[in-house]
């Protein structure tokens, strides 16, 4: 895949952006993709970003240019960069790192289109009024992985039925992390379980966090929604492992990885649909006329070597629902 110069911040201060080369271009539109999290574990994602542009007649570096700002997971990062990209005159903004891209990017600015691409209600977190019309400059895509968390608590407590202490990995310095604690916790209470929110925004964090399972006795897992943490996926899934601790993700690519079971929607196409409007975009269209793209499948995915390694048979109730068994 061919990629320009991966934008992040050193201390306060942006990087310097190329875009004096492109001042002789004025007729070349520019795309700005702020994510927040870094571009190790994304690039499949960026592909698929890309194939939605060249499905409505874009290629990057014919005749459109992508230009990209990772917060590499430091959320506060998120609006000097979303301000640079205003300042640099962008003709739509991809905010496709969350929560936290989103509204950063919403923060910048009231006229630059932006379509973002978050896990959570867009209504509930202030990025539109409405899902079906808009209105204003801003649409994009949910795959609603955040308000699933009461049902992951529920095929995790069918997959692990002995288990009566839960824990919950989220990052506070995401602002989705409280309507997701709220989800978890009030299905954990219909289901007389105990859970412990677990706090983790750094690599070292997450590893202390993990360590702490054992005098918390806590007994299974819930990883929440977080860019953040689906960038370090490999590290998550290997420390559960590691720990013997059965954990439930909101992404199947966690389960690709060795994780044992997850519960969402598929991530590539979601990506590929913000490209899509991006271009729609670029073509004429008003944000505000496109409605919030939701989804309209979940697929449940268990890896059953995982299962094995952790001593646990999934009962045939969990397994007539399961889309997608990994042996």
């Amino acid at each position: 895949m061919k990629r320009r110069t991966f934008i992040t911040l050193v201390g306060s201060a942006a990087a310097t952006w190329p875009f004096a080369a492109r001042a002789q271009q004025p007729a070349m539109p520019v795309v700005g993709f702020l994510h927040s999290a870094a571009p190790d574990t994304y690039a499949r994602f960026v592909a698929a970003f890309q194939q939605g542009l060249r499905e409505t007649g874009y290629i990057d570096g014919k005749n459109v240019a992508v230009e990209y700002g990772w917060a590499q997971g430091q959320y506060d990062r998120l609006p000097a960069l979303a301000a640079e990209m205003i300042a640099h005159r962008v003709s739509v903004i991809a905010a496709t790192g969350g929560d936290p891209a989103a509204l950063a990017a919403k923060a910048a600015t009231t006229t630059v289109p932006i379509v973002f691409m978050v896990g959570t209600d867009p209504v509930q977190v202030g990025l539109v009024s409405n899902l079906s019309r808009p209105t204003g400059n801003v649409t994009g895509v949910t795959f609603f992985t955040g308000p699933l968390g009461a049902k992951r608590v529920q095929l995790l407590h069918q997959l692990v039925p002995t288990a009566s202490v839960l824990g919950m990995l989220v990052n506070p310095t995401n602002p989705n992390s409280n309507p997701d604690i709220v989800e978890v916790q009030t299905a954990a209470r219909v289901l007389q379980l105990d859970i412990h929110i677990l706090n983790a925004s750094t690599e070292r964090e997450i590893v202390s966090t993990f360590a702490t399972l054992v005098r918390e006795r806590i007994e299974a897992l819930v990883i929440g929604t977080d860019p953040f943490f689906f960038s370090l996926r490999d590290q998550i899934v290997d420390l559960a492992a590691r720990h013997a601790v059965p954990t439930i993700y909101n992404l199947r690519e966690y389960t690709d990885a060795g994780g044992l079971i997850s519960y969402g929607t598929s991530l590539s196409d979601n990506y590929r649909q913000t490209g899509i409007y991006v271009g729609r975009i670029l073509k004429g269209a008003s944000p505000g006329d496109l409605p919030v793209v939701q989804p309209t499948t979940f697929r449940l995915v268990i890896n059953l070597k995982t299962a094995k390694t952790l001593g646990l048979d999934p009962p045939t109730s969990l397994l007539a629902f399961t889309d997608d068994l990994i042996e």
